[in-house]
C-alpha cells in the first residue's frame, strides 16, 4: 500500500531560478510585489505617454501605420506555417524501456471530483510500473483527505502528500515540496477537474524523444461548453489558443504552458530552478524561464485534456484577472533577459509580437480613445487593433475548424463560423480586464497565495472508471 506523506522541510532539489538570474537580477527579482508595481508603474506610464505623444506628432499615424506592415509580417509568417505532425504514439503492447513519468495534482477542496480523475490517472494504458500519480492534498477542509486515503488502499501507483495549515507557496509550493519524493524523468501536471483519455501518455511522451524539447503542452477542452454564452466561449478561446500555439511553435517561436495537461523534463526543470513560489501563474513563469534556458515547448492537439470551465462573470473575470496579472508579471520579471535576446532571435521577435498584441494594445485603447475624443478623429490605434482583432477572428476559426476535423473526422465551415462570432464576442472582455489589470498593478499589490477555481463536476464525463474489487 502506498505511503501517505507528512509535510517536510523542503530543502530544496532546486535552487530558486539562481541558474538564470545574475546576483543583480536575483536581486531585482525578489524585491517581489513591491519591486513589480514599479516596474509596473512605469509601463503605464510609458504605455499613455507614448500613446498621447503619438497623437500630438504630424507623424503619429505614420508610425503606428510602419509597425503594423512589421507586425503584418511576422503574422504572415504565423499564418503561413505548417504545424508539426502529430507524433506517433508508444504502442500499447510494446515491451521497449519507456520513459518513467510522475504524474502530480495539487489540490485543495476538490471532494467533488478528486475521485474521478485518479481513477482515470491509475487506469492509463501504459504500464503501471513506468508511471507513478502523486497528489498533494493541500489542507482541505472538505472530504479530499479521506477520499484520497482510501483511494490509496486501491491504487499501488498512488501517493498522497497531506500539507497542513498555513503550508506556504501555494500550488507552486505543493509541487515543489512533492519533487524530491518523486522518480519520473517526466513530470505531469493536472488540475483535480482533469479528465483524460486512456492512451493519453502513449500519445503525449513521444514528444520527448527530441531531446530540446524541455516541456509538452497538451491542448485544453472545455468539458461543460455547452452549459451557457461563457462555457461556448471558453470552448471557442481554447480553439484560437490552439491554432496560435501550432502556428508559432513552426516558425520556431514561443510555445507556452497552459497548467493543467502540461509535461516537463526533469532535467529541464531543474536547470530552471523549479516552479516559481512568487509568482501567481507559474505555467506562464514556468514558460519563460524554460526558453530562456534554452527549452523548446512542444504542443499537443491530441489528445486534449477536458476541463471546467467557469459558468459565471463573475468567476471568469477573476480568474481572467489573475492570468492577466501572471502574463504581466512575467515580463516585468524577465525584461532584462528578454531584451538581451537570450532567448534567440526568432523567440524575441514572437514574445515581443505577441506581447504587442495581447497587452500593450488594450492598455493603449483608453488613452488612445481620449484623445481621439478630444481631438475629433479616429482612433490612432485602429490599423493595429484591426490587425489584431482579424487575427484573432481568423486564428479561432481555424482552431475550432481542425479540432472539429480530429474530434469528429470531418470539418464543416458554418458550425465553426458560428461558433468564432460568438466566440469574438466573449473575448471582448479581455480588452477591458488588460486596461483594468495594467492600471491595478501599478498601484496596489496583490497578495501572493493559492487562488483555485472552484471545481463542481460535469455531467460530460470522459472516462469512468468504477472502482476496483
Amino acid at each position: 500500500m502506498p505511503d501517505s506523506w507528512a509535510e517536510k522541510n523542503y530543502d530544496g532539489e532546486f535552487d530558486p531560478i539562481d541558474s538564470l538570474l545574475s546576483d543583480d537580477l536575483e536581486s531585482d527579482f525578489f524585491q517581489g510585489v513591491a519591486g513589480r508595481r514599479r516596474k509596473a508603474a512605469v509601463l503605464l506610464t510609458a504605455i499613455w505617454s507614448i500613446t498621447i505623444g503619438l497623437h500630438l506628432i504630424a507623424w503619429g499615424s505614420w508610425l503606428i501605420l510602419g509597425l503594423t506592415c512589421l507586425l503584418g509580417i511576422q503574422a504572415v509568417r504565423v499564418l503561413l506555417a505548417r504545424p508539426h505532425p502529430i507524433h506517433t504514439p508508444y504502442p500499447s503492447e510494446t515491451s521497449a524501456e519507456l520513459p518513467y513519468v510522475s504524474l502530480l495534482v495539487a489540490a485543495k477542496n476538490e471532494e467533488a471530483v478528486i475521485s474521478n480523475l485518479v481513477r482515470m490517472l491509475c487506469n492509463q494504458d501504459y504500464p503501471a510500473n513506468r508511471y507513478e500519480l502523486w497528489v498533494i492534498d493541500d489542507h482541505s477542509t472538505d472530504k479530499t483527505p479521506q477520499l484520497l486515503d482510501k483511494l490509496a488502499k486501491e491504487y499501488e501507483q498512488l501517493h498522497i502528500m497531506h500539507r497542513p495549515a498555513g503550508a506556504s507557496g501555494g500550488k507552486s509550493g505543493a509541487l515543489n515540496q512533492v519533487l524530491p519524493q518523486t522518480l519520473g524523468e517526466i513530470l505531469a501536471v493536472f488540475d483535480a477537474d482533469a479528465q483524460v483519455s486512456p492512451d493519453f501518455l502513449r500519445r503525449v511522451l513521444p514528444c520527448f524523444e527530441k531531446k530540446q524539447v524541455g516541456a509538452v503542452q497538451v491542448r485544453k477542452a472545455i468539458a461543460n461548453s455547452s452549459v451557457n454564452f461563457w462555457t461556448r466561449g471558453q470552448m471557442a478561446e481554447m480553439g484560437l489558443d490552439t491554432y496560435f500555439q501550432q502556428q508559432r511553435i513552426a516558425i520556431s517561436g514561443i510555445g507556452e504552458l497552459r497548467g493543467n495537461g502540461q509535461f516537463v523534463r526533469r532535467a529541464a526543470l531543474s536547470s530552471c530552478g523549479g516552479w516559481n513560489e512568487e509568482t501567481i501563474t507559474d505555467d506562464l513563469d514556468l514558460t519563460i524561464r524554460l526558453h530562456l534556458d534554452k527549452w523548446d515547448i512542444e504542443f499537443v492537439e491530441v489528445p486534449a485534456v477536458q476541463e471546467e470551465g467557469v459558468t459565471t462573470a463573475l468567476a471568469l473575470w477573476h480568474q481572467r484577472n489573475r492570468w492577466a496579472e501572471g502574463g504581466y508579471q512575467r515580463y516585468l520579471d524577465y525584461w532584462r533577459l528578454i531584451a538581451s535576446n537570450r532567448m534567440g532571435l526568432l523567440k524575441t521577435l514572437d514574445l515581443l509580437s505577441f506581447m504587442l498584441i495581447q497587452y500593450i494594445l488594450p492598455a493603449a485603447a483608453v488613452p488612445d480613445l481620449v484623445m481621439a475624443i478630444a481631438r475629433h478623429h479616429l482612433p490612432l490605434l485602429t490599423p493595429l487593433s484591426v490587425m489584431g482583432l482579424t487575427l484573432s477572428f481568423w486564428g479561432m476559426l481555424m482552431g475550432l475548424r481542425r479540432i472539429q476535423k480530429h474530434e469528429s473526422g470531418r470539418s464543416s465551415f458554418f458550425v465553426p463560423v458560428l461558433q468564432t462570432l460568438r466566440g469574438s464576442l466573449y473575448m471582448l472582455h479581455w480588452w477591458l480586464i488588460i486596461a483594468g489589470t495594467t492600471a491595478r498593478i501599478s498601484i496596489r499589490p496583490k497578495r501572493l497565495k493559492w487562488v483555485k477555481t472552484v471545481h463542481q463536476g460535469t455531467d460530460e464525463v470522459w472516462l469512468d472508471v468504477p472502482e476496483q474489487s
